[in-house]
């Protein structure tokens, strides 16, 4: 990573370029599974060391504002215990249950989000935590889904951009 590194922060330049470079992310995708998982895990994970700090989540919120955002009952008693509601009145106000027993929050953006910040962050559901989840083992398991939030998350975003560079992946030429 250079020295002087500034990360793109801007979502719609973010969410451009996603689209312009669609079919390089696609090959790039496919280039890293070639890869060691370890050395992948790696290299991610010190990118996310070095570009997570530059960036400040509360000055964006994309993601509390654009994902599903899923929890399970452990979750949902504690935050509705937090929030001095019995569970059957908390879950006709905030979630929406799947057949299969899923849990989802039933709004987007977030019902906590304020201001770009999370108004329950120490009750905050275990996806909400781990999010965007570049610090977690095997990367290459998630390529799919770390492109479904490419175009949203600038940490995502500058993660993948610099692992280009340092894995000198050949990138599409754009006019």
């Amino acid at each position: 990573m250079k020295p002087n590194f500034k990360p793109q922060t801007d979502l719609q330049s973010i969410a451009d370029f996603a689209i312009a470079h669609q079919a390089e992310n696609d090959r790039f995708s496919a280039f890293i599974k070639e890869f060691n998982d370890e050395d992948i895990d790696a290299k991610v994970q010190e990118l996310d060391a070095l570009i997570s700090p530059t960036i400040s989540c509360t000055d964006c919120g994309n993601c509390c504002k654009s994902l599903m955002v899923c929890l399970n009952e452990q979750e949902a008693d504690r935050l509705s215990s937090h929030l001095k509601m019995d569970r059957p009145s908390f879950d006709e106000q905030y979630l929406e249950k799947g057949s299969n027993g899923m849990m989802i929050m039933n709004q987007m953006p977030c019902h906590f989000l304020q201001d770009n910040k999370c108004t329950i962050y120490e009750y905050r559901f275990e996806g909400c935590k781990e999010f965007p989840a570049l610090h977690l083992p095997h990367f290459k398991r998630r390529v799919f889904t770390t492109f479904m939030h490419y175009d949203r998350c600038p940490i995502i975003f500058n993660v993948v951009e610099q692992l280009k560079n340092e894995m000198n992946f050949e990138r599409t030429q754009t006019q």
